[in-house]
């Protein structure tokens, strides 16, 4: 089967949305599919082709960008060929241009599934609002024209504006994780290379610094963390500086330097190195605030490391430490509650902890792939 797979941004960006879609690609490939992702080129430093891990990337160039999207010309004659040379059409949204590649789909007899991470939420400006409509329109087309729309959880998708309207459409596949199994030897040569001290608990978080993660929550949290756990701090892994983030990152400026004694940014790692940092935490935390998180894959692998987390109790986010049995959920944009959680599983961490095994079998990219391919298989029968 040869599926073209489209998103706004691939690898070397890095989100849980490129994420998932390399783990996706690439166990698609491994079951023997001919797999192409067509994406943006958003640096000019990434070659326009390239062949990855079984996959082939189509990158097509980048003439300007509006707060986190991009404009390129090009892409609908690259649309228009591969759409042509492949079999389905899987589509990665939220993505501007879905809905023309979504038409091409329709129009060419090639079966459409979209897989719907998120709803879009941009910070309130007039130019914001114009960028996200412009989006948002385009996704409602795309999905009217999908055959079917792949989400990670069916309360993600009731509560969600968008997905509760095409609910006929919806078909649950877990998000795929993996992660390497951590050992003392690679968490001591984590602590070794960081330099991390023995003071504790460490409270971690893996997410890029973005508003709807809710770092500064995280922080107003931790005076009343530290009252019961004298020596917490936060250790940061990711990309501190994403695409249409600056304001964010400027107006969060002043609270990491009010705690720059409780925090620490380690930059983005390897995930050999990621697995030995959710190893040494004793907590890891996810503390989003609205619907553009649908899920939060990074719970997951901090729980395939023995990690439980703490994570905002919205739709969608809080099935993680319900599915995994790992963790608790507070109420989101509440410093107090999030305290009061964080708190609890440090405080009783064996009521929080549950097998590995299980876990791994249940999300791997593997068994994700062939629920992939199973849907694909039978919209291709039934076209």
């Amino acid at each position: 089967m040869r599926v073209l797979i489209a998103l706004t941004y691939y690898r070397p960006h890095i989100s849980g949305l490129t994420i998932y879609v390399e783990r996706l690609s690439r166990a698609l490939a491994a079951r023997g599919h001919y797999i192409t992702v067509l994406t943006s080129q958003y640096s000019q430093s990434l070659p326009r082709r390239e062949y990855l891990d079984g996959v082939e990337i189509v990158r097509v160039p980048v003439i300007m960008r509006i707060s986190k999207g991009v404009i390129m010309p090009t892409i609908g004659l690259e649309a228009t060929r591969l759409v042509l040379a492949n079999d389905v059409i899987n589509l990665h949204l939220p993505q501007f241009d879905a809905s023309g590649i979504a038409l091409r789909g329709r129009f060419f007899g090639r079966p459409v599934v979209l897989t719907y991470h998120s709803d879009l939420t941009l910070p309130p400006s007039f130019f914001h609002w114009v960028a996200g409509n412009a989006v948002n329109v385009s996704n409602h087309v795309a999905i009217r024209l999908a055959d079917a729309v792949v989400t990670n959880t069916e309360g993600y998708a009731q509560h969600s504006p968008v997905l509760s309207r095409f609910l006929s459409k919806i078909h649950v596949i877990p998000t795929p994780v993996e992660m390497p199994e951590p050992t003392q030897e690679s968490s001591e040569a984590f602590r070794s290379k960081f330099r991390l001290d023995s003071r504790g608990p460490i409270i971690g978080i893996v997410a890029r610094l973005a508003s709807e993660k809710g770092f500064e929550y995280l922080f107003e949290a931790m005076p009343y963390v530290i009252e019961r756990f004298p020596g917490a701090y936060i250790l940061h892994v990711g990309p501190r500086e994403p695409v249409g983030e600056a304001a964010y990152a400027r107006r969060l400026a002043p609270l990491i330097e009010r705690h720059r004694d409780r925090y620490r940014y380690l930059g983005v790692v390897s995930w050999e190195e990621l697995a030995a940092f959710y190893a040494i935490c004793d907590v890891f935390v996810l503390p989003s605030v609205n619907s553009t998180e649908s899920f939060g894959m990074v719970q997951v692998e901090a729980a395939i490391c023995g990690t439980p987390s703490v994570a905002s109790d919205l739709p969608g986010v809080r099935e993680a430490t319900r599915l995994t049995g790992m963790g608790l959920t507070a109420t989101p944009r509440d410093s107090r509650a999030l305290a009061k959680a964080i708190c609890e599983v440090l405080s009783h961490p064996e009521a929080y902890t549950r097998q590995r095994g299980q876990i791994v079998k249940q999300f791997s990219p593997a068994s994700i792939a062939a629920r992939y391919e199973l849907l694909f298989e039978h919209l291709l029968k039934t076209s």
